[in-house]
């Protein structure tokens, strides 16, 4: 095995292939963020920039395929950690409580279990459209792309148990990119402590952006203000 194996199999290694995917998997959470957030821009907008996408299959795979890379990395890397971790410490000395020093990792390891079978979920329900009933796909009528995103999201967002699961898993979300990112900044290098202030300052504003603009499409729906 050359250095290059041994480092990305080290404990070092798998820490910085976790902050990296990490950083790809929050570019990707916001910019799909910022792409949804236009459905309060009405129907065409929403249906447009599906169609723009969809048009440009290549870079649409090549998006795909990277995100998926991101995705397998960074939970390969959190579940080696994982055992690495559990390894060390075969025996807990004491009891510890959701309380403790321990709470945000828990909270990202149980939340990231959580988010993929969101992910999942939610792969089924918006873009394969298998798991919703009122699902619309993508049609190519004489070489004219259209797409009912918006019909699809509205429908969707309207049996409020969905909604409910949404914004629930947007809260995971928040708490793991908040998490996330704080300690990424610290993996990459950052350990000065006059710095670790703004950075969690940073961290808790992207985590809180992204849960209120994700729940704000939901909300909206159930509130009749999206319909």
């Amino acid at each position: 095995m050359n250095w290059l194996g041994r480092f990305l199999l080290s404990t070092i290694g798998m820490k910085m292939v976790m902050a990296v995917s990490g950083l790809m998997l929050v570019g990707f959470v916001i910019v799909h963020m910022l792409g949804n957030l236009q459905i309060f821009l009405g129907p065409e907008a929403l249906n447009n920039y599906a169609e723009a996408l969809h048009s440009n299959q290549g870079i649409l795979w090549v998006a795909r395929l990277g995100l998926i890379g991101a995705v397998l990395a960074h939970i390969g890397s959190a579940v080696k950690l994982t055992l690495q971790s559990k390894s060390a410490r075969p025996v807990r000395t004491r009891k510890r409580t959701w309380f403790d020093q321990r709470y945000a990792v828990r909270t990202m390891r149980w939340g990231g279990v959580i988010l993929v079978a969101f992910i999942i979920y939610h792969l089924l329900h918006l873009t394969v459209g298998s798991a919703h009933p009122d699902y619309v796909a993508c049609s190519d009528n004489a070489g004219e792309l259209a797409c009912q995103v918006y019909h699809n999201v509205i429908s969707g967002f309207k049996v409020w148990p969905v909604s409910i699961f949404y914004i629930v898993a947007q809260i995971f979300l928040g708490l793991h990119l908040t998490h996330g990112l704080w300690s990424m900044t610290r993996t990459l290098g950052q350990g000065n402590p006059r710095w670790d202030a703004p950075a969690r300052k940073i961290a808790v504003a992207i985590g809180l952006v992204v849960f209120i603009g994700n729940c704000s499409i939901p909300v909206a729906v159930l509130a009749g203000i999206l319909s």
